[in-house]
């Protein structure tokens, strides 16, 4: 945060007292300047990962933000690529990039949990987009990408192993989801932005009941834990 392209805290901190839509409607301009946005070594790892998957006709971003995954899927889809966000903001920032040639490309607003499309794609991720989502909100959510996604089309998504107790990084993440709980306790609009609350063994229950055939990979690159557990999984769940 301490380039001059990145926002300042009082840009940081209006944007944390406002609504998730308002908030990254805020952030926008800055966003690809912070360290929210999804790094190119976590894409390319997951891009390589799904290339023995496809080729796939039709993908999907979901959450999209600022468009960082569609590159994934300019790699992947050989028809279309849609990036779909409820922010207004993320997606004028997202249509900026001249693209290079490949799948047609097309932005959509809409909400994640009401999403505007029935078996339109054979593969839809999404990137850091999750913490957004609270627990019970988790089935509806699977619903949707299970309805949008083809008949064996694949859902896909990285996601880290959790900080090991005591560590910095999970004081660190405790801390933060503390503080947030606290804010959306005495705030409103709430805020609704938790690191804590997309456990594996939750989001493999749920992706199973809505459907999904689900797997578990090491992500390339990632590494692995001192107890031998990979850093991250890019976790695929397709649909029958």
């Amino acid at each position: 945060m301490s380039r001059p392209e990145a926002p300042t805290l009082r840009e940081l901190a209006v944007q944390a007292l406002s609504s998730v839509e308002h908030g990254y409607d805020l952030l926008a301009p800055k966003f690809d300047h912070t360290p929210y946005r999804t790094s190119q070594r976590v894409l390319d790892a997951v891009a390589s990962a799904l290339l023995p998957l496809g080729p796939f006709e039709a993908g999907l971003d979901l959450c999209c933000g600022t468009g960082a995954g569609m590159d994934v899927l300019a790699r992947l889809c050989r028809g279309s690529a849609t990036g779909v966000d409820f922010s207004a903001g993320m997606l004028e920032v997202a249509r900026r990039p001249v693209r290079p040639a490949g799948p047609t490309v097309s932005w959509v607003r809409a909400d994640a949990r009401a999403l505007p499309f029935t078996e339109a794609f054979d593969l839809v991720v999404s990137f850091g987009a999750f913490g957004h989502f609270l627990p019970r909100e988790l089935p509806g959510l699977f619903d949707q990408v299970y309805s949008a996604l083809r008949p064996g089309g694949c859902f896909a998504f990285p996601l880290g192993a959790p900080p090991r107790p005591g560590s910095r990084a999970y004081w660190a993440l405790l801390g933060f989801d503390a503080a947030m709980r606290v804010r959306n306790a005495v705030w409103r609009p709430p805020f609704v932005m938790y690191y804590r609350t997309f456990r594996l063994g939750d989001v493999r229950r749920e992706l199973v009941r809505a459907g999904f055939q689900v797997d578990l990979r090491p992500l390339p690159g990632s590494g692995r834990r001192p107890d031998g557990a990979p850093r991250a999984r890019l976790v695929t769940a397709r649909r029958p």
